[in-house]
């Protein structure tokens, strides 16, 4: 298993998220699915990239999109998910597994690798906005944001409980300090 930068691999980008979402909906979701395409072809030819990708024995099996808050046009008009302060932490906003894939715990992988990558690029702080499940499993659609559990169990903390709901789940914004 490896995890690499989503940067010179659209392709395999795409394997594994599908044809639909692309992963813009955080970053522009005004747009078409065409235009969704280019942005993200645009996004990967270029550092430091939309995220990280795991490849299990060469095959591209999963995504997480890391990438500074500010880059996410989503989240900087967000109503439900609030700034805490000056600094503008990366954010890791959705996690994507292939069937086939799930239950290997690979999205343990991916935030490692997604938490690196940030570092590797000068991030100060790390955030996520995953769901409260408590011991509960949550449905793989609503399961994109991660969980409260899997992001303590990387090193995050909670700060602040969201307005945000996945899967009627509270989302928590927690943070991870690399200084």
């Amino acid at each position: 298993m490896e995890i690499l930068p989503a940067v010179g691999h659209y392709d395999d980008f795409a394997a594994v998220v599908g044809s639909r979402c692309l992963c813009m909906a955080y970053r522009n979701s005004s747009l078409g699915l065409d235009d969704r395409r280019r942005a993200m072809q645009e996004e990967c030819a270029g550092e430091p990239g939309p995220g990280v990708l795991a490849f299990v024995d060469g095959e591209p099996a999963g995504w997480c999109s890391i990438a500074p808050r500010t880059s996410y046009r989503r989240l900087m008009r967000s109503r439900t998910i609030p700034h805490v302060d000056d600094r503008d932490p990366w954010s890791a906003v959705c996690f994507v597994v292939r069937a086939g894939f799930r239950k290997r715990g690979l999205m343990h992988d991916l935030l490692d690798g997604a938490v690196a990558h940030a570092a590797t690029h000068g991030a100060a702080v790390v955030e996520g906005y995953p769901a409260e499940v408590g011991d509960e499993r949550i449905d793989v659609i609503s399961g994109y944001v991660g969980t409260t559990r899997l992001f303590e169990q990387h090193g995050f903390t909670r700060v602040v409980e969201t307005a945000g709901h996945s899967g009627h789940r509270p989302r928590w914004l927690m943070r991870r300090d690399l200084t």
